[in-house]
């Protein structure tokens, strides 16, 4: 038969007595003393031993045991439990958060914390990449674009850049990549097309070389791989020396496209090829013509003056080379110094997920350069101008820039019998003269080159350390690369440009270029009245009409004019006594 203790411990079994809460009722029934908050544990069970079987509770070593350690019956074990402890756990239960209960398993608040973790990591690599952009002057536009490169040997690390390629670039004195190119090849490198600006002599050719030479790897002969297009002979020549240099060891198939090669062009033997637009379209017309179709790469280099309409521009021949390269996996690039509203939103329309980049001020020219604008007076007051420049003392080799080639020719009579080293190139020229013109100003054999506007496109002169503008430009975009052939690759430069009282018109729009690129000039330059359109478009298509370039007066010019139409009259009669 059970006894009664073990029917009440049974019945008693799980239950405690909460003191806290009923602490006014155990100090009425003397439970615990109301003076102090510790009682010997042998009083506090006596009260409660209501079967008589009082149990010594002290412990052995003589020490007692107070009632902040009492013994907690659970059930049928018995541990030793603090109560301020039990306490605190029921508060930490009881407090709630402010917006609710969130209920997380330990797993979901590690993925969370990883989460959160990645989305810190991931944002403070955005900032420091923008900090980055922002030290170089590089603008992106564009969605998922490549993280620019610090150096060279990033490419290998991040690019897997074959190794030939990187010996290459160290042997061509690469050291640093200019900011055009820390932006530029890792995005050509992603396959994205592209739309680039950036100043003169910023590394741009280069840009696009490296990550081509990357893409296509060896010749396969199969055909025209990559096309690269740009508005004049002589850049198509300089393009096509850098693809060499870079090509060593690598082997693909790389020419340039002549008059000569036009008739006996045979497309499998090339794997890169350059171009002018006239040529390139003669050659598409021809019955034997290359299969643009497999064109992996289309690159227009100087891509404003290739977008330019009328007979200056190249923009229909652009039209049909672009219809030819027809294949549907192809990626254009678009580079320039300067870049028209057009240009851009052809791109935006006709370019597949286009990145944009823009390295510098927009439209400006490069802050190497030390710009000055002196004021002539007439059109006569020029030759005074530059003979004084040129007497003080020079550096060669040094530009000049004409609007016309028989501007240039008048110009190079007057200053060659000055007893100066000078030479002139125009279009009537043909072309292994320009050829030999172009590398005797490179080896230093000729010291000042006239030249019109055909020369103030890319063409990379190393050193040339003066421009001298005669003729007023047309155009603020003609303005900056005819001073873009000074103040290259770091090196500092100086552009003089001569102005009349008839360029004046067109002042304030030269002057702002000026000052925008760290330059000084006089605040009334820049009130002047501002270019209609219209206008601006007269003075695109039809320069300024300027007299002749010579020093003779105007009454013995007069009295040689008279005395040549008399010659030409008296040989005319001659003949229709002949012929009678």
């Amino acid at each position: 038969m059970v006894d009664t203790y073990s029917l009440f411990k049974k019945l008693g079994s799980g239950a405690n007595f909460d003191l806290k809460r009923f602490k006014t009722d155990a100090e009425k029934f003397k439970i615990i003393s109301s003076s102090s908050s510790t009682i010997d544990k042998n009083d506090f069970i006596e009260e409660l031993d209501f079967f008589g079987t009082k149990k010594d509770c002290s412990k052995k070593d003589g020490s007692k045991t107070f009632f902040n350690e009492t013994k907690t019956v659970i059930g049928d074990d018995v541990e030793n439990v603090k109560i301020e402890d039990i306490n605190k756990k029921k508060k930490k239960k009881r407090k709630l958060p402010d917006d609710g209960i969130t209920l997380l398993s330990c797993k979901n608040k590690k993925v969370k914390d990883k989460n959160v973790s990645k989305e810190k990591v991931n944002q403070q690599h955005i900032e420091k990449i923008n900090i980055f952009r922002k030290e170089h002057l590089i603008h992106v536009y564009g969605f998922d674009i490549a993280d620019p490169i610090s150096s060279f040997l990033d490419l290998k690390e991040r690019f897997n850049v074959p190794t030939i390629i990187m010996k290459n670039v160290k042997e061509n004195g690469f050291e640093v990549p200019t900011p055009i190119q820390m932006q530029a090849i890792p995005v050509i490198l992603q396959h994205r097309e592209m739309l680039a600006c950036a100043p003169t002599g910023s590394g741009k050719t280069l840009a696009f070389i490296l990550p081509i030479l990357c893409h296509l790897k060896e010749s396969k002969k199969t055909g025209i791989r990559a096309v690269i297009v740009s508005p004049t002979r002589e850049l198509s020549q300089q393009i096509y020396r850098e693809f060499v240099r870079m090509n060593a060891g690598i082997g693909l198939k790389i020419d340039i496209l002549t008059k000569a090669k036009i008739n006996n062009f045979k497309s499998k033997a090339c794997d890169i090829l350059i171009s002018t637009p006239n040529r390139l379209v003669h050659l598409l017309k021809q019955d034997f013509a290359p299969d643009l179709g497999i064109v992996e790469w289309l690159v227009l280099d100087e891509g404003d003056k290739l977008f330019e309409d009328g007979e200056a521009g190249f923009r229909g021949q652009v039209a049909l080379i672009y219809q030819a390269c027809s294949n549907p996996s192809i990626k254009r690039l678009l580079f320039s110094a300067t870049l028209a509203n057009s240009v851009e939103d052809w791109c935006k329309d006709h370019l597949d997920n286009v990145v944009r980049i823009t390295v510098g001020n927009r439209n400006a020219a490069t802050d190497t350069i030390d710009q000055e604008l002196i004021f002539v007076g007439q059109e006569s007051g020029k030759l005074l101008a530059i003979r004084q420049i040129l007497h003080k003392g020079f550096q060669p080799p040094i530009l000049v820039f004409v609007q016309s080639k028989d501007r240039a020719k008048e110009l190079f009579n007057e200053l060659v019998y000055d007893g100066l080293n000078v030479d002139v190139i125009h279009s009537d020229r043909t072309q292994a003269q320009r050829e030999n013109i172009v590398k005797c100003f490179r080896t230093g054999k000729i010291w000042i080159l006239i030249a019109t506007d055909l020369m103030g496109r890319g063409i990379d002169f190393k050193g040339v350390n003066m421009v001298i503008n005669y003729d007023f430009p047309s155009t603020t975009v003609s303005y900056i690369h005819r001073i873009g052939r000074t103040g290259r690759a770091g090196r500092r430069g100086k552009a003089i440009t001569l102005f009349t009282e008839d360029d004046v018109v067109n002042l304030r729009s030269i002057a702002n270029v000026v000052r925008s690129s760290g330059g000084e000039v006089p605040d009334w330059m820049l009130k002047l009245k501002k270019l209609d359109s219209r206008t601006k478009k007269t003075l695109r298509k039809v320069p300024l009409e300027r007299p002749h370039i010579n020093t003779v007066s105007k009454y013995d010019a007069e009295k040689r004019n008279k005395k040549k139409q008399m010659i030409e009259q008296s040989k005319a009669k001659k003949k229709e006594k002949e012929n009678s």
